[in-house]
C-alpha cells in the first residue's frame, strides 16, 4: 500500500510558499498548487501516465488565501493516496472537494489574515517604526508571520488526518456520491458568485419615448441581475473550446474598447 510519508509532507508545505510564483489570469493558482503537490503524487503514482494525469487534476483553476492553502493540500494529499491503493475511488472527487474548499476557505483566510492579523501587526510596527525603532517593521513580520506558519504547519496536518480518516468510512457507508453531489454544486455556487461580485458589465444604453426615458440596464436587472456579465461568462465558455486563451484574451480587449467607443457597454 503505498502512503504519503512525513518526508513528502514536508517537501508540499515548503512547496507551498511558492502558490503564486505562477499566478496567471486563465487557472490563477493552479501551477503553484501542482508544484505543491509533485512530491506526493512521485511517491504514491510509479508509471509517468499515472502522474501525468494526477497532475492535469491538480492544473484545474485555483485560488484561495495562501495561508489557508495547506489545509486543502493534505487533504487533497490524503484523496491521491486512497485513490492510489483504492481502484473504485472517483478521481473526480478530488477535483470536486478542492472547488468546494478554496472558496469559503478564502473568506475565513483572508478575513484573518488580510483584514485583520495583517492590519494590527501593521499599526503596531508603524507606532514603533515611527518613534525610530529599529524593531517596528521586526514585529510587524514576527506578528503577521507566527501565526501564518502555525497555520500552514498544523494546517496540513490537519488536512491530511482528517482526509485519511474520513475516506476509509466515507467509502464503507457509501457517502461519497453525495459528498460528489454537496461539493459540486458548492463550487458552482462559488463559481456563480464570482462572476456576479467580480465581472463588472453594465450598458448606458437608454432613450426617450414620448418624454418617458427608458433605461435598458434598469430593464434587464428587473428580467434578471447581473445578466450582461452571465452571458458573457457562457459566452467565453463557448468559445475557450475553440480558441486558445491568447486570442481570447487580445479579442476581450478590442471587444471592449470597440462597445465602449460606440457606446454600447
Amino acid at each position: 500500500m503505498n502512503k504519503v510519508s512525513n518526508k513528502e509532507l514536508r517537501s508540499v508545505f515548503w512547496r507551498s510558499f511558492a502558490l503564486q510564483g505562477a499566478f496567471n489570469y486563465e487557472r490563477m493558482q493552479n501551477i503553484g498548487y501542482a508544484y505543491s503537490m509533485v512530491p506526493v503524487i512521485q511517491k504514491l503514482y510509479k508509471e509517468k501516465g499515472q502522474q501525468a494525469a494526477a497532475l492535469t487534476r491538480h492544473l484545474e483553476i485555483f485560488n484561495t488565501t495562501p495561508a489557508v492553502v495547506p489545509i486543502i493540500l493534505g487533504i487533497s494529499s490524503a484523496m491521491e493516496e486512497e485513490n492510489a491503493n483504492n481502484p473504485s475511488f472517483d478521481e473526480q472527487s478530488i477535483s470536486a472537494v478542492k472547488a468546494s474548499l478554496m472558496g469559503p476557505l478564502a473568506g475565513i483566510g483572508d478575513s484573518i489574515f488580510w483584514g485583520t492579523l495583517r492590519v494590527i501587526a501593521a499599526g503596531i510596527g508603524i507606532s514603533l517604526a515611527k518613534d525610530g525603532n529599529v524593531f517596528g517593521p521586526l514585529l510587524f513580520l514576527l506578528i503577521y508571520n507566527i501565526p501564518n506558519f502555525l497555520v500552514r504547519i498544523f494546517g496540513l496536518k490537519m488536512g491530511y488526518q482528517v482526509g485519511v480518516n474520513s475516506l476509509e468510512r466515507i467509502q464503507r457507508e457509501g457517502l461519497m456520491d453525495k459528498i460528489m453531489s454537496v461539493a459540486t454544486i458548492i463550487g458552482l455556487a462559488v463559481v456563480g458568485g464570482m462572476v456576479a461580485t467580480m465581472l463588472n458589465i453594465t450598458t448606458p444604453l437608454k432613450w426617450s419615448i414620448s418624454g418617458a426615458e427608458i433605461v435598458v440596464q434598469d430593464i434587464l436587472d428587473q428580467i434578471l441581475p447581473k445578466m450582461l456579465p452571465l452571458v458573457f461568462t457562457f459566452g467565453i465558455y463557448k468559445l475557450m473550446k475553440k480558441v486558445s486563451v491568447a486570442w481570447l484574451t487580445v479579442g476581450i480587449i478590442v471587444f471592449g474598447i470597440l462597445m465602449y467607443w460606440i457606446g454600447i457597454l
